[in-house]
């Protein structure tokens, strides 16, 4: 991961200051987008870049705040959107500036891409009215959101200051681990993307399928979370800086599947196997209704907080520990076998 970490690298604190900033101010865009999408909002202003003709700056506010809820919305994600980018040009420059590892820097530039292509995705998807740019929309934003991360990461004291990391005979099998928890969970709100943004004319044969394969993935992320977990409890339980994000994301697995489960409940109602309860006798499903918005926006936030709390352990794997060379791995298992 690093250029030889045996150097400390030499870098200024602004560069982790603004990696920090732009990553927590990705995860309020990320909220934002998904109550857009959750309130149907997303054509609540019909042109781009433009307001209803006015710059996107100088919209009339009172227009803005006092109008109606999902012009509020949509305009306000539009902002801050336009605000994320600004601090993600700064991350840049200031990257440029003071960092002295070159692949730090190609990063940055990856990110400011990255937040530029978010940006033209959402107002094409204005421009043309399309289900599937929404879709991408969707799926680019947690990938910005994992750059974001990495460079927070990269750039902090801890990271240039850790020394060489130490070699152990389980490092490949915890960097792989981390690596796939994070490129599931990836698909998995990938998937997620395609439910929330079936495009017009899906069939319900279709969107079942849909439904089913994001379940399945929901299976299979659960798994490797937890053999995550318990592989770093098991052997890495020392290094905090493992075992406190691993029991982060098993906590924001649980809120997840919780939070899954009422996604489906406030939209389609309770299952049937259910329903005959005198408990859920009273619940009736309400399109837009406040709880159906505030339920799915948060299981929308909560798995990208999965994806990038599972990166940010691979990277923390990295930095921390060093894979034995394979010849001594065949060696160790073995003696193991033969003692």
């Amino acid at each position: 991961m690093a250029d030889s970490d045996s150097p400390p690298v030499v870098a200024g604190r602004w560069p982790h200051r603004f990696a920090v900033l732009m990553a927590c101010a990705t995860a309020v865009m990320l909220w934002l987008g998904a109550i857009v999408t959750s309130m149907q909002a997303g054509m609540a202003v019909p042109d781009w870049p433009s307001t209803y003709g006015y710059n996107v700056f100088l919209y009339p506010w009172q227009t803005w705040i006092f109008g109606p809820a999902d012009l509020f919305v949509e305009h306000g994600h539009r902002l801050f959107g336009a605000l994320l980018g600004a601090i993600t040009i700064a991350m840049t420059v200031s990257v440029w500036m003071s960092e002295s590892r070159r692949w730090v820097k190609n990063l940055s530039l990856c990110a400011l891409a990255l937040v530029i292509a978010q940006g033209v995705l959402g107002g094409v998807r204005v421009l043309l009215d399309d289900r599937m740019f929404a879709m991408l929309h969707g799926c680019t934003g947690p990938l910005f959101f994992v750059v974001a991360v990495t460079i927070a990461t990269v750039t902090s004291r801890w990271w240039r200051t850790a020394g060489a990391p130490r070699t152990d005979v389980g490092a490949g099998r915890l960097h792989g681990l981390a690596i796939s928890t994070a490129a599931i969970a990836y698909v998995q709100l990938v998937l997620g993307a395609m439910v929330r943004h079936a495009p017009d004319g899906t069939t319900p044969d279709q969107f079942r399928m849909m439904v089913l394969f994001h379940l399945a993935m929901a299976a299979v992320v659960t798994i490797h979370i937890l053999l995550l977990a318990a592989r770093i409890g098991r052997r890495y339980r020392s290094e905090r800086r493992l075992w406190w994000p691993a029991l982060g994301l098993v906590g924001l697995l649980v809120a997840q599947l919780a939070l899954g489960s009422a996604t489906w409940i406030t939209h389609y109602g309770v299952p049937r196997w259910i329903a005959d309860n005198a408990w859920t006798a009273s619940f009736t499903v309400q399109a837009g209704s406040p709880a159906q918005i505030q339920v799915t926006t948060a299981h929308v936030i909560d798995g990208s907080l999965i994806l990038a709390t599972a990166v940010a352990i691979a990277l923390r794997s990295f930095r921390i520990l060093k894979a034995e060379p394979t010849a001594r791995v065949a060696l160790s298992r073995l003696a193991e076998v033969t003692t």
